[in-house]
């Protein structure tokens, strides 16, 4: 039987016309090459080339049986072609943090598009929902926040942030570099109805006697923040949020922070390059890196 290795040898002599430059082309060194010509010759009983100082050229046998080793090679080609086209990709159950910015998860989107084989599914929820899918196998990753308990030794941080108000771009106080609670009893306020911080951003304005009016309740940063764009009024939300037509504006005495990073089921599910590039979006994208 004739290996495969010995007809690339023998094609990239045919072609280069030179041992040492079909050598180069195949990665070996020339003995290890000639020892290679010198089998398949062998196997097929005749001689493939004649060898001068200047050159080797096909001898008639050579010549013919260059044109089958040139259509096996081709075929061998297209074999490794539609079994690497055939392949299943994997599918990486990614959990993504419902108060990610959509600019965020689309740009992890785009970077894990880009690698080969992989698959990704998302499943967004809130951080208590994914440590659950964690632990129910339903997912295999999650871009969360820091968890308390068991699971926090399996957690990796790569960025942390603050909140701080949005505000209508024309907003009064928008230029400040800071806002009391107090200075806000007069404004229609926002709810982000699935804030990590609701109950806490709640308590910090009722201790102050500040109990606004709320023109709208809702999951989705994207509607809120168009409210806040349009001028219906102000909410408090994680740093990472921007949008044209919305300031963003530190509250005094809200010190509060949230520390993002990837909690995984068990080592070795995730491949190295989506959990890396996972880490390199949130550390451009998120404010304050870990």
């Amino acid at each position: 039987m004739i290996e495969r290795y010995l007809l690339r040898y023998f094609l990239a002599v045919v072609e280069h016309g030179n041992f040492t430059r079909a050598a180069e082309s195949c990665n070996v060194t020339q003995p290890t090459l000639s020892v290679g010509i010198a089998r398949l010759e062998e196997s097929v009983g005749q001689r493939l080339f004649h060898r001068s100082n200047r050159r080797v050229d096909l001898t008639p046998t050579g010549a013919q049986f260059a044109e089958h080793a040139r259509r096996i090679e081709a075929q061998f080609n297209l074999a490794e072609v539609a079994m690497k086209h055939s392949q299943p990709e994997a599918i990486i159950r990614l959990g993504v943090l419902a108060t990610l910015p959509t600019g965020v998860v689309a740009e992890i989107a785009e970077a894990l598009g880009g690698i080969e084989g992989i698959r990704t599914e998302f499943v967004e929820g809130r951080a208590s929902e994914l440590q659950d899918r964690l632990d129910a196998a339903r997912i295999d990753l999650a871009i969360t926040t820091e968890p308390q308990g068991r699971l926090r030794d399996s957690f990796e941080p790569v960025a942390s942030e603050g909140y701080g108000l949005a505000l209508p771009a024309a907003h009064p106080l928008a230029e400040r570099t800071a806002i009391a609670a107090h200075e806000l009893a007069d404004n229609v306020m926002l709810v982000r109805r699935h804030c990590e911080l609701l109950t806490a951003t709640s308590q910090h304005f009722t201790a102050r006697g500040v109990r606004p009016f709320f023109a709208a309740r809702s999951r989705s940063d994207d509607r809120i923040l168009a409210l806040v764009a349009a001028g219906v009024g102000v909410t408090v939300m994680p740093d990472c949020f921007t949008a044209p037509g919305v300031a963003r504006v530190p509250m005094e005495d809200f010190a509060h922070m949230r520390t993002l990073g990837v909690l995984m089921r068990e080592a070795d599910v995730v491949p190295e390059a989506v959990v890396a590039r996972v880490r390199g979006v949130l550390a451009e994208r998120i404010g304050g890196t870990w």
